[in-house]
């Protein structure tokens, strides 16, 4: 066993964990002070149960046989055959502790989708939606990209969750926004310093969810490192800059989004591309997703956090700049893109990324619609101005401010 790494990967796990708490805060904040229980408890949920879920079948059908295939076995079923002494060979770590790093991944994957449908969804839908849709879209997911199925096979890069993560989650989410509908009930972001706490979480835990992804410590590592604080701080200050030009006063959600917009698009690529390629990644990154919520708004989609417009455009976006940037010579493990005159791997990368859009969104779309059969999905009107009461009994402020109410809307 090698103490470094497995030192350095233990501390990488407990970093991405830290993300969904994080995740809880930034859409807490977001949503309104009457839905603010409602939205953390579905990535709290997805903590726990997702836990389970992974122990019992999770890692087996992502990381078990299956060779060249969509989906692994059962044979590391309740892992079973994983023992304490069991060893990752290509890293020297104990197989628990790449166990527990791969799970922290599927726990924050369906959390990220439910900003989407803020406000709108039943507690007891959403945790049929938690199971299912890890079992056929995340768990195949994971193993064709990660697990030496078919995409890995084929030579698709994903050194993060680009994919995995990002696309799946992201394209889920337009599926989710257009099957339930738009909301009755608008509200307003109501704690920024909700979102700005979260956004801090999920930046800290992306170092681990980005250089952890090498699964040992070397350069490629520290690569992956600088590149997710390029990318994040580019894509921050160039949202920020758009939408101060744009609204004319400089908005502090603004810059926050913009850099979890491009800490989703360096994901795939973090460990691939040379630093000057995250720099101008990130600033893509703010370009394009920037426009994707426009788009978003104009289309009226109601995309109540945005999740579309920032992770299945961002993360799409970065599979695709990595077959534009790639770059063998920082990473023998990568390929060549565009810019060194290789056009496979970019063809390669633009069919996964399309292909991954697509299953997610379709396969979503047509669960939710076998979900509303068993249980109804959608709350009702009256439920959606006050969820927390509604569905959980609880509230997240228990006083009132004099001449102060909850910023709750009637739709437009």
């Amino acid at each position: 066993m090698n103490a470094a790494n497995t030192g350095f990967m233990l501390i990488a796990a407990a970093l991405v964990m830290l993300m969904t708490p994080g995740l809880a805060f930034f859409y807490g904040g977001l949503v309104g002070r009457s839905n603010t229980l409602t939205i953390m408890i579905q990535s709290f949920a997805s903590l726990a149960i997702t836990t389970v879920l992974w122990w019992a079948v999770g890692y087996s059908l992502s990381f078990s046989g299956g060779a060249n295939g969509l989906y692994g076995n059962f044979h590391n079923a309740f892992l079973r055959h994983v023992g304490v002494h069991s060893i990752y060979a290509p890293t020297n770590i104990p197989l628990f502790v790449l166990i527990a790093y791969q799970m922290m991944f599927a726990i924050i994957t369906p959390a990220l989708i439910t900003g989407a449908f803020s406000n709108r969804v039943t507690f007891r839908a959403y945790l049929l939606f938690l199971v299912v849709w890890q079992l056929a879209v995340y768990y195949p997911f994971a193993h064709m990209v990660w697990g030496g199925g078919l995409l890995q096979h084929w030579g698709v890069r994903d050194f993060a969750g680009g994919i995995v993560v990002h696309t799946s989650a992201g394209w889920a989410a337009l599926a989710s926004v257009l099957y339930v509908g738009r909301r009755k009930v608008f509200d307003s972001p109501h704690n920024v310093p909700f979102i700005a706490l979260g956004t801090g979480l999920l930046w800290f835990g992306w170092y681990g969810f980005n250089a952890g992804s090498e699964l040992k410590v070397d350069d490629v590592t520290a690569l992956a490192f600088l590149n997710t604080a390029l990318a994040g701080s580019f894509a921050a200050s160039t949202w920020l800059l758009i939408e101060w030009w744009n609204a004319k006063k400089p908005h502090f959600v603004s810059l926050l989004t913009g850099a979890v917009a491009g800490l989703a698009c360096i994901t795939p690529a973090a460990g691939y591309v040379p630093t000057w390629a995250a720099c101008v990644i990130g600033t893509a990154a703010g370009v394009v997703c920037y426009s994707a919520v426009r788009l978003k708004t104009r289309l009226r989609w109601d995309d109540a956090l945005d999740v579309w417009g920032v992770h299945g455009v961002g993360g799409l976006l970065g599979v695709v700049l990595l077959g534009v940037f790639g770059d063998a010579a920082v990473n023998a493990n990568g390929a060549d893109g565009l810019v060194h005159g290789t056009t496979g791997f970019l063809g390669k990368q633009v069919a996964a990324g399309v292909g991954a859009c697509v299953y997610a969104f379709v396969f979503t779309y047509a669960m939710l619609r076998l979900i509303d059969w068993v249980t109804p999905v959608r709350v009702g009107e009256e439920e959606e101005s006050g969820l927390d009461a509604a569905e959980l009994g609880e509230a997240a402020y228990t006083f009132e401010l004099p001449g102060k109410v909850s910023p709750s809307a009637p739709a437009p």
